[in-house]
This record gives C-alpha cells, sequence and structure tokens, in this order.
C-alpha cells in the first residue's frame, strides 16, 4: 500500500493536533483510509520554540522548498493562517502537483477564485472542510449529504468566541467587558479579539459557504457585517422580556436569482435551536428545497476538533473520495448569473433601542419619524424613569413589523438627530 505523503505548514494548537492525530492513531487512521497517512515535514518558523507536541527531529524544518521538493509528499496541510505567505505557499504547491488541505477561511474568502482555479487547472484538490464550523462535518454535508438539494438558506452560528461571550451576558448577566475577559481567560477568544468580535471571522466562513451553496464569489470584507461591541446589557435583558435570545447570526438566502448576505447581532427565539446552542459551540440551520430544515451542530473550533477535520479530509484524498466530490462542485466556476441583494433591501422585523428624555412629546416624536418612513410598530416598552432629575435618558424598546433594512437606517439617523433623544440608537434584526 503506497502511503498518503503529508507536509504539515504550520505547528500551532491545530497543528500540533494534526500532528497527535497523524502519530497516536496511525493504525487506526490506516484502517479508515485504505492505506498509511505517512507526515514527512513539518515546516515552522522557528525548531527550537516548544510546542504542544513533540515533532520527531528528522522531520520538522524551516525550509518550504524541501516539501515542494520531496516527490513522495502527495499533500500539504496549510495551517499558517493569514493571507500570505499561505496564498503562495498554496500556489506553488499545486505548481507541484500537490493537493492542498487547509483550515484558513480568510485565504478561501479572499482569495478563492485564484486559489480554486490553480487547483483545477494542475488536477490538484484544494479540501477545506476544516475551514468553516471547525470538527462539524459541514462541508462534506452540503457538497454530499445534501447534494440532491438547492440550498435556499443559510442561518448559522459560525463563531464560538462570540457566543462564549454573548452566552455569559445572557445566562449570568455579565457585562461584555467582564465576558470578553472571561473568554480570553480561557482560551476562547485572542488577546487582540478584533477578528471575532467585529464579525469579520463570521463573514470570512460565510464567504466559503455562499460559494459552496450558490456558486457567489463574495469576499469576506464585502459583506454587511456589524459585531458584538455595542451589545449591553439593557438588549440581553429587553431581548429575554420579549422571548429571544441574542445571537451574532451569519445569514445567507436566495431569492429570485439574488443572494443575501450579512453577518450581524440578532435576537432569535428562544426555543430555536440556535438560541439554545452554548458557549463556544457553533450550529448551523440549512434549508434544501428537498429537504427543508437540517440542523449541524457542535464545537465550531479548538485544537482537536479542527485536528479531526483535517484528517477527515486526509482520509478522505487517500480513498479518492475528495477528487470526485471537488470535481463536482465545480468552486471555481462560480455561477456569474447570480447576483446580490442590497443591504438596505434586506426585509426582517427590527428591534430598536431609543434613549430619549421622558418629556412630553419624546414618545411621538420617535413614532412619527418611524411612521414616515413607513415602519410599522408592532410594541413599544418605556420603562418610568427611575431618577426624579429630569434631562435623563430612558430607554424606548421597539419591535417593528417587517420592514427594509434601508428604511431603518434612514428612520434611526433623523431619531438621533431629536433634541430629546441621546444617540446613539441602536437597531437588531428578529429572525423569523
Amino acid at each position: 500500500m503506497k502511503p498518503l505523503g503529508v507536509a504539515l505548514l504550520g505547528c500551532g494548537v491545530v497543528g500540533s493536533g494534526v500532528v497527535r492525530l497523524l502519530l497516536e492513531h496511525a493504525d487506526r487512521l490506516q484502517r479508515r483510509a485504505g492505506r498509511p497517512l505517512e507526515l514527512r515535514h513539518v515546516i515552522v518558523r522557528d525548531t527550537e520554540k516548544e510546542r504542544l507536541v513533540k515533532v520527531p527531529e528528522h522531520i520538522q524544518g524551516t525550509d518550504f522548498q524541501t516539501v515542494l521538493e520531496d516527490p513522495k509528499v502527495d499533500v500539504v496541510v496549510e495551517l499558517i493562517g493569514c493571507l500570505e505567505p499561505a496564498r503562495s505557499h498554496i500556489l506553488n504547491c499545486f505548481a507541484h502537483r500537490k493537493h492542498v488541505v487547509t483550515a484558513n477561511k480568510a485565504v478561501l474568502a479572499t482569495h478563492g477564485d485564484e486559489l480554486f482555479s490553480a487547483a483545477h487547472e494542475a488536477g490538484c484538490i484544494l479540501a477545506f472542510e476544516a475551514s468553516v464550523a471547525g470538527g462539524i462535518p459541514l462541508v462534506q454535508a452540503l457538497s454530499q449529504g445534501l447534494a440532491a438539494n438547492q440550498v435556499t438558506a443559510i442561518k448559522a452560528i459560525l463563531n464560538g468566541t462570540t457566543n462564549f461571550i454573548l452566552t455569559a451576558m445572557s445566562d449570568r448577566q455579565l457585562s461584555y467587558d467582564d465576558a470578553l475577559l472571561e473568554a480570553q481567560r480561557l482560551g476562547y477568544a485572542e488577546a487582540d479579539p478584533t477578528l471575532d468580535v467585529s464579525g469579520m471571522d463570521s463573514a470570512q466562513k460565510l464567504a466559503v459557504l455562499a460559494r459552496l451553496c450558490f456558486g457567489v464569489s463574495i469576499q469576506g470584507d464585502a459583506i454587511e457585517r456589524r459585531g458584538i461591541q455595542n451589545i449591553e446589557q439593557v438588549d440581553i435583558q429587553y431581548a429575554r422580556v420579549m422571548g429571544y435570545v441574542i445571537k451574532l447570526i451569519a445569514e445567507a438566502w436566495m431569492s429570485d436569482h439574488r443572494v443575501a448576505l450579512h453577518v450581524e447581532p440578532t435576537l432569535v427565539n428562544r426555543f430555536d435551536p440556535l438560541a439554545q446552542m452554548p458557549g463556544p459551540y457553533n450550529a448551523i440551520e440549512v434549508v434544501g428545497d428537498i429537504v427543508k430544515d437540517t440542523l449541524l451542530c457542535g464545537p465550531g473550533a479548538g485544537q482537536m476538533p479542527t485536528a479531526s477535520a483535517v484528517v477527515s479530509d486526509l482520509i478522505d484524498l487517500a480513498l479518492g473520495h475528495a477528487a470526485i466530490t471537488f470535481n463536482s462542485m465545480k468552486l471555481w466556476s462560480p455561477d456569474r448569473g447570480i447576483g446580490l441583494l442590497s443591504p438596505s433591501e434586506i426585509q426582517s422585523r427590527f428591534y430598536l433601542r431609543v434613549n430619549a428624555e421622558e418629556q412630553p412629546g419624546s414618545l411621538a416624536q420617535v413614532t412619527g419619524i418611524l411612521g414616515k418612513e413607513r415602519i410599522s410598530v408592532a410594541s413599544i416598552v418605556q420603562h418610568e424613569q427611575l431618577s426624579t432629575q429630569r434631562g435623563l435618558a430612558v430607554p424606548i424598546v421597539i419591535s417593528t413589523h417587517t420592514t427594509n433594512l434601508g428604511s431603518i437606517r434612514k428612520a434611526l439617523e433623523a431619531i438621533n438627530e431629536l433634541s430629546c433623544c441621546m444617540a446613539p440608537s441602536i437597531y437588531l434584526p428578529i429572525a423569523e
């Protein structure tokens, strides 16, 4: 049995997990793959650095060129992250007729057209199960298990860091800052959490899914997104009173050959499975035209869940399944007939919080602006001012009937200009 020769670029958290799987479970993997998965190279920047796993010295090095020149390397696992040198290394692998497995959603979301085309032209495979939703076999489910369907919608929690923070804010009434500090202490959030809390990580993953499900080529930073940094405990509490939980939702749906894509904090009905996803878990609700609703959930990040996804791609490559799936997906040829829906056209119900002085006419001014923009109000909650000091703002919380995002933004811009209101007012979509 000819081994599948594997080289690893990067040996951080996930890379260490991959090494551990390949070395400690070699017999099991050989049975599953039908042949040995032979780890031939582990390329790192510093061979003296202490790692989470012991890498045999004879396979550890710093020179990527040794991988390209090794004829026994069949597949390169790219786990260095970022855009460069990851993009260049992946292209070099294809130029040397070596397959690539990656967990790098950023490079796929930014350079997907180039990378998938290069793989196809070289007769190679670019496998990416680990790039979205960690240990959840989402790419396999979409490309194989649901292959008979046209996916019409995706609604998902794709970032474990933000889900941990929002869960802590909801379940234990922590402030955003305190929840973030706890996430960092437990290793769920980076020292600089911007990629996660800004929604960019989720947007990059949604870009990958949009290519897979809808044939749409879009960069992650072109997707409409808002993060969780401005969510306050008052919003968490009002959402609970209304029967909702706030989650960072990545959503895509297709209608009339146009796709809407956005990532933002959203009020989700407390009985919805997405609302019940705890801590760092991910969950993806997929709607197919035949199967209707399906739900996949599990650990969306972390060393071993992501390493599991990487090794599952290696097994698929060894069995020959990956080549069939990759060629059938045609990800190098996005459907240019599919357009993108403008964010301002997105239709939803909305939660609005306006901080207004408790004085005669304040509420009437706010609702008057909403009426001018033809926004129909479903409910209004305004608590009595607790202090006797005049001029203090109290929140007016409004839920609307279905309207478009453009009208909401225009209305809030006008509301923020009112002398009785303290900007900024906020809006959050309400998931149906």
